[in-house]
């Protein structure tokens, strides 16, 4: 008996040093950071060559990093098309995405993961909607997804929402998709082991595209994207540099001092050869750019796609694939860092015009029921089958002061415990130092002697 009390003593004082625990598969790949407008994965400049992947089309809302066997299919495919990167629009946050994001790992593949779903997103639909949405049940969802994605090394970035903006008369949007890349930059600060970047996917509405990059660039530190993209489909090939414009784009952003990328690109009007990639690899554009997504992987009704899904569930790559495959393999990266900037300077915000409705700087507030997940966390996430957000919660009461969205920590490595799902980051047994779980143990087993 005094055996299995002392066991029982042992379990019982050796369970307080692994509370809160969470043993995770992490990665090889290296994680990728931002130095000026640049990514780099260490040492090494990082152009992100990739596909937009969501099998069944954006408002399916479906999760294909659950369906290991479609895509451990399409990982094949991946490596054969030579990409780095895919991005996924919608994943359910509620479940485990160890083995899907382990496969792509050792495929040498990064997750570029929208936070937004089409439940759980900001409702631009009014200037009341779009302010009764942003509350914190909708925050809830998006840090939850902070929560299951972050421990990851191959999770390349957040985007904090898609094409919100896709007008010249709802640019009234911006503050809230700034304050939600705001929000989500603190949470990781606080909450996650490493920085991760955060920004926003913009569509190429001609009239306010330069406003939107300059906005989400301009301001206090805290408020700031820490890169921006956007869906560029203006090079139709045939086509050149500068047949299509892009030689324009490029002067536009020859200053821009944080990364920029196609979040998407591949123009359908006519037969797609691909002679855009040979272009946004080279040093007339890397300087300034960082590669991009090409949209997208399989046929949808829209009529993009580089592979059709038969009803058997195989899949054909068409003719897209193949001369895409093509470019991607006679097109290397520049040598060198490709002329990227490591010092530049934030953008001014732009003034209110005919095309930018934007009178003001000051963004919305934080919830303030949505402050306590910056210390407690987000806890599980509602998946795809939650109620929705839109008209959910309480919504923000005031504005913010510029600053007061600064993390309280610095990631360093260790997580902060989190009571998330069961994909939360959380920090792994081998970040407890060994000397420190022998003490405990050494310890335990002495005063078990003196017992026994």
């Amino acid at each position: 008996m005094k055996s299995f009390a002392a066991l029982t003593a042992l379990a019982a004082c050796i369970a307080p040093a692994f509370a809160g625990i969470v043993p995770r598969q992490s990665g090889k790949l290296t994680p990728v950071t931002v130095k000026g407008n640049a990514f780099f994965a260490g040492d090494e400049r990082f152009y992100i060559r990739g596909v937009a992947y969501q099998p069944g089309g954006a408002s399916g809302a479906k999760d294909p990093l659950l369906d290991i066997t479609a895509l451990k299919r399409d990982i094949a495919n991946f490596k054969k098309l030579g990409i780095n990167t895919i991005r996924v629009y919608t994943i359910d946050n509620s479940k485990d995405h160890d083995e899907g994001m382990k496969m792509l790992d050792e495929a040498g593949i990064y997750l570029a993961l929208d936070a937004n779903t089409p439940e759980y997103s900001l409702n631009r639909e009014t200037d009341a909607t779009l302010h009764r949405s942003y509350n914190d049940v909708y925050l809830q969802s998006v840090f939850a997804t902070v929560d299951a994605f972050a421990g990851y090394n191959n999770l390349l970035l957040f985007f904090s929402g898609n094409e919100v903006i896709n007008a010249k008369n709802n640019t009234g949007a911006a503050t809230y998709i700034k304050a939600v890349t705001r929000d989500m930059k603190q949470y990781i600060g606080n909450r996650a082991s490493r920085p991760i970047p955060v920004g926003y996917s913009a569509a190429d509405v001609a009239e306010n595209i330069e406003q939107q990059a300059l906005f989400f660039n301009c301001g206090a530190d805290d408020e700031r994207a820490d890169f921006f993209a956007f869906n560029d489909y203006s090079w139709c090939d045939p086509s050149t540099f500068k047949t299509s414009g892009w030689d324009k784009k490029v002067e536009m952003y020859k200053d821009y001092s944080i990364p920029l990328f196609l979040s998407e690109f591949g123009c359908i009007t006519n037969r797609r050869d691909w002679n855009e990639i040979a272009a946004l690899y080279s040093t007339q554009m890397t300087g300034v750019y960082s590669g991009g997504l090409v949209y997208e992987y399989t046929v949808e009704p829209n009529g993009y796609g580089l592979v059709e899904v038969n009803s058997d569930g195989n899949i054909e790559p068409n003719a897209d694939f193949e001369r895409l495959t093509k470019a991607y393999a006679k097109t290397k990266n520049p040598t060198g860092n490709g002329g990227f900037k490591e010092n530049g300077t934030p953008s001014k915000c732009p003034p209110v015009d005919d095309e930018w409705e934007v009178d003001t700087t000051a963004l919305p507030a934080i919830p303030e029921k949505a402050k306590s997940f910056m210390q407690k966390g987000a806890g599980t996430g509602p998946g795809l089958e939650g109620d929705g957000s839109h008209f959910a919660g309480e919504a923000s009461k005031s504005t913010a002061t510029p600053g007061s969205g600064n993390p309280t920590r610095t990631p360093n490595g260790q997580a902060a415990n989190s009571t998330g799902g069961t994909g939360a980051a959380g920090i792994g047994i081998g970040q407890v130092p060994l000397q420190f779980l022998g003490m405990i143990v050494g310890s335990v087993i002495f005063g078990v002697v003196l017992v026994l």
